[in-house]
């Protein structure tokens, strides 16, 4: 038994014990590419995203809507032994499991990954903890936690000593992604030797990994890097300016675009102040420049520069809401939502799989899956 067919994926059986946000948002890209995706979950409680509402869309928190598309929902009570006994055959038959219980916790329902892979020697087993399986197996892995111990609030802020979560669960989400690319290496090395292996990410590693040039800093020169609010520590200008209506970015990355920045601002002779006529020399004086861009800048709305500086090749642009956002990829042709619909259901827009592919691009068959919606089909083929 199969669920939905096509894709690149197309054959590929995930047993998906993940909940909340991090794994079920790698099952989820793994799905649109045409993986059959089983969401493996608590009969009366559910994901516990199911409960993270407001905001609903048809009755269902939207949370629990925008990671869980193109799945299956499968009620089980692992502490009940015929339930159990039905997750052990969907482990033996599975091509890929996901969990991110707390270490321990598969391993107790005789699920862990030792005895999976006794089970299901070609098994891809994918891990998702918070601070890793060892000497921090018992700290809770909560997104805004590992924000803060692992430095992205240190450097997110409006001003030092005003550190600042970012705005969505970016560590969850840069983890699944890292979760994701781990199975597809592990998938592809199956495909070669036969043999499955056990994929390990944590939050904390891909936090410190995705700081990028921020850990670079560190582990190369030995530089802690502190809160800049919307500035760059290494590239000038490149922060938020108030214009006539609201704020704008200019994201100017070399000397070139400076000269241009110059020219569409009708101050040429700015680009060859000393101060100013290298990178280097603006992140000098970053603040000087900062104040001078200031007040020509208010001069306009974010919309007139938008438009008289892109064309001269300015990187640049208002702050948008999610709206213009979404407004602004539509203009694009970039297709930022994906339709999906059930048998008798309204149809319901969620957030497009961003990946790109010319052959086999992702598809969107499934609404998010009601709690158990697919229990009886799935567990008579367990059974059977």
């Amino acid at each position: 038994m199969t669920g939905a067919g096509g894709g690149p994926l197309s054959g590929v059986l995930i047993a998906d014990f993940g909940r909340v946000l991090a794994a079920p948002y790698a099952t989820m890209l793994l799905a649109d590419l045409g993986a059959d995706v089983i969401k493996v979950e608590h009969p009366v409680t559910g994901d516990d995203t199911r409960a993270w509402g407001p905001p609903h869309a048809q009755g269902e928190a939207t949370y629990y809507l925008s990671v869980n598309r193109n799945k299956r929902s499968l009620a089980l009570d692992l502490r009940d032994e015929r339930d159990l006994r039905r997750a052990t055959e969907l482990v033996r038959r599975a091509d890929v499991l996901f969990e991110n219980f707390r270490p321990g916790t598969m391993d107790k329902y005789g699920l862990g990954h030792d005895r999976s892979r006794e089970l299901n020697p070609g098994l891809v087993y994918c891990s998702v903890t918070g601070f890793g399986a060892g000497a921090g197996a018992a700290l809770p892995g909560y997104d805004l936690l590992i924000q803060a111990v692992g430095g992205l609030m240190s450097v997110t802020g409006p001003a030092p000593g005003k550190p600042v979560k970012t705005g969505a669960a970016l560590v969850d989400v840069l983890t699944g992604l890292h979760a994701t690319v781990g199975v597809l290496a592990a998938l592809r090395h199956r495909e070669a030797t036969g043999e499955g292996q056990h994929v390990q990410v944590d939050l904390l590693s891909c936090m410190l990994s995705s700081l990028v040039n921020q850990s670079g800093g560190y582990t190369l020169a030995g530089q802690v890097p502190g809160i800049l609010g919307n500035r760059h520590p290494s590239i000038a200008p490149y922060e938020v300016f108030q214009a006539k209506d609201r704020p704008m970015v200019v994201a100017v990355g070399n000397d070139r675009q400076f000269h241009a920045l110059c020219q569409g601002l009708q101050t040429p002779g700015l680009a060859q102040d000393p101060h100013f006529a290298t990178n280097t020399d603006r992140v000098a004086h970053v603040d000087e420049l900062a104040e001078l861009l200031g007040k020509l800048l208010s001069a306009r709305t974010a919309t007139d520069w938008f438009d008289r500086l892109t064309p001269l090749g300015v990187p640049c642009g208002p702050v948008n809401d999610l709206a213009q956002a979404f407004d602004l990829a539509e203009h694009l042709g970039l297709g930022p939502r994906a339709t999906v619909t059930g048998p008798d259901d309204e149809p319901m827009d969620l957030v497009a799989n961003p990946i790109g592919l010319s052959s086999t691009p992702p598809r969107y068959e499934r609404r998010p899956p009601r709690l158990g919606e697919h229990t009886e089909d799935i567990t008579a083929w367990l059974d059977a």
